[in-house]
């Protein structure tokens, strides 16, 4: 299965509530008055009319061509004011945000008022416009020539860092890479654990450190050590931590101060890993982040398991930062790099 294939197979959930509240408002639309009939036209004097085809015959190529019978087509309403209002309500309740979702409205609507839209076409508009909001953060995580390149990986409790790591580390080595992990989540044994496994199964050596210890120093000790290797990468896993809590946030930038007292440059990278489910609350996190950690890439994970698709179309538009891969599930493979318009057209329920 392609990754497209997956990722809209397991955005059903987002995909569905958007699909439904556009099939309902095309069926809000108010009814036209019927139009006059027109005068029967007059019959042609011929010998002998053509054989006509049975009504239950299936059309030709040509017909195919031209499109179904007008009453098979799929039900249209005028693209007017109440109708864009609508649809902006639609995209707000699908977590783009109001102002994300004000331009896209916006944009879906110049030059189309008076229009007769149906559902599909509203689709491929749709996806179209998210698309281009998101094709200019769509770009994988840089490698540089510096040895070890250093990526610092952040986010809150349960975001999926871990196992973004993990997944990271397994892609990197299999694309000829020497990579270290370090196990700086020093307070959880079970991420450490977690990690020891991930790296069994890349064949990437994991460093850890006494649970409970000074995780910066941690990261000093790794730094140290994947230099003696001449690692080309250093993943360095920190420990979760809210946003809105002040100690934790402190820690976290105490260890990119130890880092840089080892190397000036890093880190390298500063991935912030987001839990899509979290909706909104992924703005701000974002905000914080970047004031203490100077995020320099972010990574979604758990699209599979949300209604709230549409925060990334939100990230995209308010912060313009990279996103560089997308997660849809637990397997290696459900990591990959971050696509704008198979991810537009997969959130919107477009086809192919």
């Amino acid at each position: 299965m392609s990754f497209f294939n997956k990722l809209k197979s397991r955005l059903t959930r987002s995909s569905a509530k958007l699909e439904e509240g556009l099939e309902a408002i095309v069926a809000e639309a108010p009814e036209a008055a019927p139009a006059p009939e027109a005068p029967e036209a007059p019959q042609p004097t011929v010998p002998q009319a053509a054989p006509v085809a049975d009504a239950g015959k299936k059309p030709g190529l040509f017909g195919r061509i031209l499109g179904r019978s007008e009453a098979e087509a799929a039900p249209r309403r005028v693209l007017d004011d109440a109708m864009l209002e609508s649809l902006e309500e639609l995209l707000i309740a699908s977590d783009m945000g109001v102002d994300t979702a004000l331009r896209v409205s916006a944009n879906l609507a110049e030059g189309r008022m008076g229009r007769r839209l149906s559902v599909p076409e509203i689709q491929g508009l749709l996806a179209a416009e998210i698309a281009r909001i998101m094709e200019p953060v769509a770009r994988p995580m840089p490698i540089y020539p510096k040895r070890p390149q250093v990526v610092l990986v952040v986010g809150v409790n349960g975001s999926g860092k871990t196992t973004t790591i993990g997944k990271l580390a397994a892609q990197f080595r299999a694309a000829g890479k020497s990579v270290v992990i370090a196990a700086g989540d020093t307070f959880r044994a079970a991420a450490v654990g977690q990690l020891q496994v991930w790296g069994e199964r890349a064949g990437v050596p994991v460093l850890t450190a006494p649970e409970g210890s000074d995780p910066a120093s941690l990261a000093f000790d790794a730094m140290t050590k994947a230099e003696a290797d001449g690692a080309d990468l250093l993943l360095i896993d920190t420990a979760g931590r809210l946003q809105n809590r002040a100690d934790l946030m402190e820690e976290l930038a105490k260890i990119v101060r130890v880092i840089r007292k080892k190397d000036p440059s890093a880190p390298h990278n500063t991935l912030l890993v987001l839990d899509a489910t979290t909706g909104q609350n992924a703005l701000s996190q974002v905000e914080i982040f970047r004031k203490i950690s100077d995020v320099s890439g972010l990574v979604m994970t758990k699209l599979d398991g949300t209604a709230k698709g549409g925060v990334l179309v939100a990230l995209a538009d308010k912060f313009g930062l990279p996103i560089h891969a997308i997660g849809v599930g637990e397997q290696i493979d459900d990591l990959a790099p971050f696509d704008p318009e198979e991810f537009a057209r997969a959130l919107v329920g477009a086809d192919v």
